[in-house]
């Protein structure tokens, strides 16, 4: 019964992280629980990626490249939205940070206007298809406005996009070869015609040689708990990370 005992305390201490050293070390506690943005883009300096702009595509009012300042407080942040309603907050954005700049446009494979549902500010979703409810928007390409703002690389994309990434990753070839992460919000139902869903996303990022390094937020539906939607950190494939397959 005593031999029991320890046997327990010692894994509880394991558990705790309490055998982990060194400033490499995670406690179990964060292994195993659910990651959030925050912790997913200070990880980003653990691996020791290199972000020099930011392109948060999927702006809405600024609230996300607010998080990033944190741990990215000297980046350049290019911002592009595609709601009008978010505009005042956009350009507070700027004011209070020089080094940024916002385009009112949806991002997509090249430049034009595409159709937008906007009846949710926070749940916008650009279609190839015109949909009730839907209007037509400017659309610009990341390469474009890459190029136009001269911000250099290694950058950092955020998608919030809600199912149209493939076309908005199409029209950043270019600023992906100098790429060093992409956070894209990913889904686990076909949510829309160009949507991929998880696992076609890590399959499509590896042909852009990419892969999968963490996972935040995850989300599970209010039908029926089964697992909806995360958020994905993709980081090229020849990372130190991924130069090991132990687990501790």
């Amino acid at each position: 019964m005593a031999t029991l005992k320890h046997l327990k305390s010692g894994l509880r201490r394991l558990f705790n992280g309490s055998v982990l050293s060194g400033p490499e070390a995670v406690d179990h506690d964060q292994q195993s629980r659910q990651k959030t943005m925050q912790e997913m883009l200070e990880g980003l300096h653990r691996h020791k990626l290199l972000v020099e702009t930011i392109v948060d595509i999927g702006a809405s009012d600024g609230r996300w490249s607010r998080t990033a300042r944190e741990y990215f407080p000297n980046a350049n942040y290019l911002l592009i939205e595609a709601q009008a309603c978010h505009s005042a907050s956009l350009k507070k954005f700027i004011v209070e940070h020089p080094n940024s700049r916002v385009v009112l446009a949806a991002a997509g494979a090249h430049q034009g206007e595409i159709s937008f549902d906007g009846s949710d500010p926070f749940g916008g979703q650009a279609s190839a298809e015109l949909t009730a409810g839907a209007v037509s928007v400017p659309m610009t390409s990341v390469d474009h406005e890459i190029l136009t703002s001269g911000f250099g690389g290694p950058y950092l994309l955020k998608l919030d996009t809600h199912g149209y990434e493939v076309p908005i990753l199409e029209g950043a070839e270019q600023t992906l070869q100098s790429a060093s992460s992409v956070i894209i919000e990913c889904y686990n139902f076909r949510i829309s015609r160009e949507c991929l869903v998880f696992y076609e996303m890590c399959e499509f990022m590896h042909g852009h040689a990419f892969r999968c390094l963490d996972i935040a937020d995850i989300m599970y539906r209010e039908l029926d708990g089964a697992f909806w939607q995360l958020d994905a950190l993709f980081v090229r494939n020849d990372v130190p990370a991924f130069c090991s397959n132990r687990f501790k």
